[in-house]
């Protein structure tokens, strides 16, 4: 596996509709920008090389997401941008794998599945990544979508592959929880 670029960052509110969001509400990404493993052309079985590569992708992106967000985390999503010469499937192979999301679950304390995004992008394209509370899926506040950017990713033949988590729900959440509207 190639790696060209290994992105950190936080994000964090402190403010919302002017007022105050306490505890700040972080958010923090890790991304690997590795060159893609598969041919460009088509190639019937992702699986093997995706289990080859699975663990050690999710060691350089997982549990430096949950040491960079700095606290505990709440909630937590992945997601796989790949260059114009790559197809979604090859991404969505990678994160799609429980040897990699093993990694970043076991690290952030989680048992749920983690919601993912996939798509096939120029350098510069954002990439939304849905997160979901890391114990129960159905927590309403947890439920939010977060944004990742970066100007030369991902070129041509690379993926950037990303792991993020947040210490809580949304800032300011006051949805009911789920199931509880009436009918």
């Amino acid at each position: 596996m190639r790696i060209r670029k290994i992105i950190k960052h936080v994000d964090e509110t402190r403010l919302e509709n002017g007022r105050a969001v306490d505890p700040v509400h972080r958010v923090a990404f890790v991304g690997a920008v590795i060159e893609n493993p598969y041919p460009s052309g088509y190639v019937q079985d992702l699986v093997t090389l995706a289990d080859e590569l699975g663990e050690e992708i999710g060691r350089l992106v997982g549990p430096p997401c949950v040491e960079l967000l700095g606290g505990e985390v709440e909630a937590f999503g992945k997601a796989a941008l790949v260059g114009i010469d790559g197809e979604v499937e090859h991404g969505s192979a990678l994160i799609h794998n429980l040897r990699f999301g093993n990694v970043f679950r076991n690290a952030a304390g989680g048992t749920e599945l983690l919601p993912a995004a996939e798509k096939v992008g120029l350098p510069g394209s954002p990439i939304d990544i849905p997160l979901k509370h890391k114990l129960d899926a159905k927590t309403r506040s947890h439920h939010q979508t977060v944004t990742l950017q970066v100007a030369d990713v991902p070129r041509p033949r690379e993926i950037l592959v990303i792991c993020a988590a947040a210490n809580a729900g949304r800032p300011l959440a006051r949805l009911a929880t789920f199931g509880a509207e009436t009918k």
